[in-house]
């Protein structure tokens, strides 16, 4: 059931509506998160600031939908789950990855493996990294650079995987073939 209105661009509050024309305009449609996202246009619009940064990063594509996958997923976004597992098939994850993050496990591949554990730690630890955590990321051939630059996906994450937890968006008929019940 949902708990708040998934907007469109004639519902939405004045302020949100540059926000979800930008989106429309990036996506072809309006996601649903973000029709729920813009009860807030404050919300609305820190997300397409974050958003711009998470994809003009260093990450390829497939490493960011490592991280936003294994966010969702530790989050326990089901919506979240279901849209970050169709686009990180679409960005080249092999299938066997995607169904091992949607199960809560790592990727086989050394560094999707290492950047999916380091964004699982990084959640479950709350930030607070030990020496071991970090030397498995770099050992991984990250730089600290990139670590520091996942803490923003994974920030990203958390306000797309909170807000879908909160409001409860239905998922899209697109998405139902990856819908994910925890």
């Amino acid at each position: 059931m949902s708990r708040f209105p998934v907007h469109t661009l004639d519902s939405a509050p004045e302020a949100s509506k540059p926000a979800l024309r930008d989106v429309q305009a990036r996506f072809g449609m309006i996601p649903n998160l973000a029709g729920a996202m813009a009860t807030s246009p404050v919300l609305v619009q820190s997300f397409i600031g974050i958003f711009d940064k998470v994809h003009g990063g260093s990450f390829t594509e497939p490493q960011i939908q490592t991280v936003l996958l294994t966010d969702a997923v530790t989050n326990g976004c089901a919506w979240a789950v279901a849209l970050h597992s169709a686009l990180g098939l679409q960005a080249g994850l092999d299938s066997a990855d995607v169904e091992a993050m949607r199960a809560g496990r790592s990727p086989e591949n050394k560094q999707l493996g290492a950047l999916s554990t380091l964004a699982r730690t990084l959640i479950e630890k709350r930030g607070q990294l030990g020496d071991q955590d970090i030397e498995r990321f770099l050992a991984a051939g990250f730089s600290k650079e990139l670590l520091l630059e996942a803490i923003v996906i994974v920030a990203a994450s958390t306000i797309t995987n909170y807000t879908g937890s909160v409001t409860n968006p239905p998922l899209e008929a697109g998405l139902q073939a990856h819908a994910w019940h925890g």
